[in-house]
């Protein structure tokens, strides 16, 4: 259980927490919300221990392993499985020590221990989870240091999950994942056999793989049973009670106020006036919810362009050689709002470049309205600010003949305030960053508005506002998002990226994701089981290399019953005096065959399902 007890804490003379309580039984999964920058990071470090509390207590069991990702796997050498493995410290120290140990005591606790945490299936474990988190068996082969800091942070996600502490925190996890790391991850730490606490700005993550939110508002916290959705009813609903109680209090006061004042000054009433003067004076105020400052984005409306607006026509492309993408027939209207699905790698952001002009085709033709205006957010947009420079500088060098008071106008219209606008870069939130970027990416009143993970780094009210925004938006929208809640309010039509090529998803998102989720891999909707679907030539091989890890665990496991068996033959160990030695190693052999079994039925597994995949 994690008890956090009438805590304080302030930064600079900002109060953070005052007096905040929570108590997380072991077990629970928690979403832990709250508007940017009112401490949620900050709560992480406290409980880690990394700083130190002002007053109040923070009490976790004796021994407990916290676990969370600093920062991105290091570059380097080594492949991601073994970078996957070190990451469980314990599982390494005992594999390290049951090579060197010669005493029999010893050694047959290290194997017991092995034994416990799982070791001997930990290969498989750590690419079940790189392959959920988008690696394939070629990649978790190869070096870390052949990765991106993007894809390292994914490592650093798996060496966590794998290592499986026994409090998980894990701050903004879905920020480098795709839609289909992001539906792994949650079905994922819906199943984890420990307590999870989570800072997320995600919807889907909080309302499917968390059974707690807590709450951080006005530096206290507060619990609410069940997912968001249900705890954003139920804070809407109080607030509503709370502001309602208020004015109830207000009236009532007003009321004896007037009664005071008109007759404070008469004796036959003066008692009376002063009672309810001590009644005013003795009620506890009940304060109305001060409603935040609403986040906003304003885009700016586009003239209306004669449809189609841009259409492809036989076009492939790619960046020289074999065309990532081909065969590609597709046409948007100014109307269109549509969310781009498939596997990472399959060629989103390809056909996003196409799109917005980035990449030209190869074959085939592109035909664009010549008036046609596109804008473009990236993630990787954000990291090209300039972070020397502040927001208004960035909006003058777009519009420099447009007056400061214009340019502050626009900031605004994107939730940067006067607080903001002359702040360096480098001091702004990522939400800020992103809002910025989405402001320079808008600047023209686009036809065509293509946004490529827009909600990385907003907080959960600036995406209801991006939301409200596309909506409302007189532009076309193609999105690239994990985020299933805005997919889900904004597009209206479905593209599937993949095999090679672009098509109309007929199905819906549920039905993409409940396919995601059953074979982890998309398709087009179901056919009828008559119609079984042909196993793949990559789920084939990776099957094989299933079974061959299979293998080599009970020919290593067999070494080791070998070489029990052949130390429970040496007369020696039934000699007078070696009873307690005979009872370990008998032991140890009865763990090792238990192991073997386990490991041939996985063998088993594996091969009937190659089996049935090859016929």
């Amino acid at each position: 259980m994690l008890q956090i007890t009438d805590i304080s804490y302030s930064v600079a003379g900002r109060p953070l927490f005052e007096g905040a309580s929570a108590t997380i039984p072991d077990g629970h999964k928690v979403g832990l919300v709250g508007r940017n920058g009112t401490g949620k990071t900050t709560l992480f470090r406290l409980i880690r221990g990394e700083l130190t509390l002002d007053g109040g207590r923070i009490d976790l069991p004796v021994r407990a392993r916290i676990g969370g990702v600093a920062q991105e796997a290091p570059a380097s050498d080594k492949n991601l499985i073994d970078t996957v493995l070190e990451a469980h410290a314990e599982r390494a120290e005992l594999m390290a020590e049951a090579e060197i140990a010669t005493d029999p005591a010893r050694i047959a606790a290290v194997q017991t221990r092995l034994t416990d945490i799982d070791a001997w299936s930990a290969e498989a474990r750590a690419a079940t989870i790189l392959k959920g988190l988008g690696f394939d068996e070629a990649a978790q082969a190869q070096p870390t240091g052949d990765f991106s800091g993007g894809w390292r942070m994914r490592v650093a996600l798996a060496g966590v999950l794998f290592a499986q502490p026994d409090l998980l925190l894990l701050d903004e996890p879905t920020n480098y994942l795709d839609l289909e790391g992001a539906l792994w991850l949650e079905r994922y730490l819906a199943a984890y056999p420990h307590t999870v606490i989570i800072i997320s700005h995600d919807r889907g993550l909080l309302n499917r793989a968390v059974d707690t939110i807590l709450h951080l508002e006005d530096r206290t916290l507060t619990t609410y049973a069940g997912p968001y959705d249900q705890f954003a009813r139920q804070r809407r609903e109080r607030r509503m009670q709370q502001a309602a109680a208020a004015a109830k209090q207000e009236a009532a006061k007003a009321h004896m106020q007037a009664f005071v004042d008109r007759f404070r000054a008469k004796a036959s009433k003066a008692k009376q006036a002063q009672s309810r003067l001590k009644a005013i004076e003795r009620m506890e105020t009940i304060r109305a919810p001060e409603d935040a400052a609403r986040t906003v984005f304003t885009f700016p409306a586009p003239d209306e362009l004669s449809p189609p607006i841009l259409r492809l026509e036989g076009a492939a492309v790619g960046y020289g050689g074999d065309p990532v993408l081909r065969r590609l027939d597709l046409r948007l209207d100014q109307d269109d709002r549509i969310a781009l699905l498939g596997r990472n790698g399959e060629g989103k952001s390809t056909l996003s470049k196409l799109l917005s002009n980035k990449l030209y085709p190869a074959s085939g033709q592109r035909h664009a309205s010549g008036k046609l205006r596109i804008g473009y957010f990236a993630q990787h947009q954000v990291d090209e600010l300039h972070l020397d420079e502040t927001p208004l500088q960035h909006i003058q060098r777009e519009r420099p003949n447009e007056t400061p008071a214009r340019l502050r106008a626009r900031l605004a219209g994107f939730g940067l305030g006067a607080d903001q606008a002359e702040v360096e870069v480098a001091r702004l939130s990522g939400g800020q960053k992103a809002r910025l970027s989405l402001l320079l990416a808008t600047l023209d009143a686009p036809h065509l508005l293509i946004l490529d993970e827009p909600t990385n780094h907003l907080d959960i009210e600036s995406r209801e506002a991006l939301v409200e925004a596309l909506t409302t938006y007189d532009g076309a929208v193609v999105l690239v998002s994990h985020d299933m809640h805005l997919l889900s309010m904004v597009a209206d039509r479905l593209w599937l990226v993949g095999e090679g090529t672009v098509k109309p998803y007929d199905g819906d998102l549920e039905t993409y994701r409940a396919m995601l989720l059953s074979d982890g891999k998309p398709s087009r909707p179901a056919k009828p089981k008559a119609d079984r679907r042909k196993a793949s030539r990559d789920e084939i091989l990776e099957l094989r290399a299933e079974v061959r890890r299979c293998e080599a665990r009970v020919e290593k496991i067999e070494g080791m019953r070998d070489k029990l068996a052949k130390k429970l033959a040496d007369p020696v160990l039934y000699e007078d005096g070696n009873a307690g030695q005979l009872e370990v190693w008998n032991k140890k052999y009865a763990e090792v065959m238990d192991a073997s079994d386990r490991a041939e039925a996985l063998w088993i597994r594996a091969a009937e399902a190659l089996e049935r995949a090859e016929a």
